[in-house]
């Protein structure tokens, strides 16, 4: 499906020059000489290569048809992830290189969403928030302002996040999936 480079957002897939790319970032500029463009910078979803690209008011790209699904992650064993579909209760795996850096967020029984171009898994999809517990963390001594409001914790996972001093070794929290900050004590 042709869409306008002006409707280009983040996280969208596009295909351009004979590859599939997913958009990174995207920056109307409006500079005082000349026409419009929008600044696209773009990973390919097949060798990982980044590209940044200027597209004009008026060019067009071809949106990449996705189809999404809800999926519940397994287990892991090796180099691939296992997940069922929610509906079919089919089973799937996913090579360790489509789930990257999302790896130590999965947990048994998440529901994620799967994105398949031409029926092959391409992009794992998180829920934005997150429950996990904490392992270890340093005890907030009173009258601490002075220096940042946060400590160091480690979660269930293994993950480092940053959290705030009231929280203590075995508190459960919620924390954003994305940018991994924390949300909420439960």
């Amino acid at each position: 499906m042709k869409i306008n480079a002006n409707e280009i957002k983040i996280g969208m897939l596009i295909e351009y020059k004979s590859d599939l790319w997913e958009v990174l970032k995207t920056q109307h500029v409006k500079p005082g000489k000349g026409g419009a463009f929008n600044q696209v910078e773009m990973k390919s979803i097949n060798s990982g290569t980044k590209l940044n690209e200027r597209f004009r008011s008026n060019d067009s790209v071809e949106k990449a048809m996705v189809d999404e699904e809800n999926y519940l992650f397994l287990y892991k064993e090796n180099n691939d992830f296992y997940f069922m579909n929610q509906k079919t209760f089919e089973q799937i795996n996913i090579n360790k290189l489509i789930i990257s850096t999302k790896e130590e967020l999965l947990t048994e029984n998440l529901e994620v969403k799967i994105s398949f171009y031409n029926d092959m898994p391409i992009k794992i999809e998180l829920p934005n928030q997150l429950e996990a517990k904490i392992l270890e963390t340093e005890v907030a001594i009173k009258g601490q302002t002075a220096s940042s409001s946060y400590k160091p914790a480690i979660l269930n996972n293994g993950l480092k996040i940053q959290v705030p001093p009231f929280i203590n070794t075995g508190d459960e929290i919620v924390f954003d999936s994305r940018t991994l900050e924390y949300l909420k004590k439960i």
